[in-house]
């Protein structure tokens, strides 16, 4: 079933880009020393914007996705708006306990228990939003359950549930509490698509 269409002659629009938006520029990463502080306390409440690439095959096929977003966080709820790259506002999504609700412009909206229930039903695959909460923080927990704290100098961890989360690049490495402006994820092992790798770029000043 297709959910929006990011561009024209894109293919079925993918649940995926309601996190991140514009193409991704100015990924070098920073030269000079590396700082080995770790990134700021983990908080319940944030706000974000930024960009994400989405690459992956399915059936044989390559495709390839960009979009926009804004992404609210809190304790309780997480909240994204999806933009086009033109800046139309294709979908709102709300994750709340027990529920994940898919909000189109003239469409009744879609529920499902959990928003990883609601991708793998609209979509055929699972995207990782519950981890997003953790990652676009600095934050994860590694394939033996223990808790990681990204920092420039140790910046690559494998999460308990089959993702290597990459900070590819810092808003400043060589600031006292760095903070995260390129990440890349890429799915480990079989999933519902094959290659799937994600990129996500934090646009500055909006932590």
């Amino acid at each position: 079933m297709t959910l929006f269409n990011l561009r024209r002659g894109a293919p079925a629009a993918m649940l995926a880009a309601a996190l991140a938006a514009s193409v991704l520029a100015g990924c070098a990463t920073t030269s000079g020393p590396r700082s080995s502080t770790a990134v700021a306390p983990y908080r319940d409440s944030v706000e974000l914007a930024g960009g994400i690439a989405i690459n992956y095959s399915k059936d044989g096929k390559r495709e390839s996705l960009t979009g926009k977003f804004t992404w609210q966080q809190t304790k309780a709820a997480t909240d994204v708006t999806l933009i086009s790259p033109t800046g139309q506002i294709l979908a709102v999504i709300n994750v709340v306990p027990g529920s994940a609700t898919l909000k189109q412009s003239g469409k009744e909206p879609r529920t499902a228990p959990d928003l990883d229930s609601l991708t793998t039903q609209a979509l055929g695959w699972t995207l990782p939003v519950s981890g997003l909460r953790e990652w676009l923080q600095g934050y994860a927990t590694d394939a033996s359950g223990k808790r990681f704290v990204a920092s420039p100098s140790n910046d690559t961890v494998v999460t308990r549930d089959g993702w290597k989360v990459e900070y590819a690049t810092w808003q400043d490495d060589t600031a006292a509490v760095p903070q995260p402006k390129r990440i890349d994820l890429t799915r480990l092992g079989a999933g519902q698509v094959d290659d799937l790798t994600i990129r996500i770029a934090i646009r500055p000043g909006t932590e």
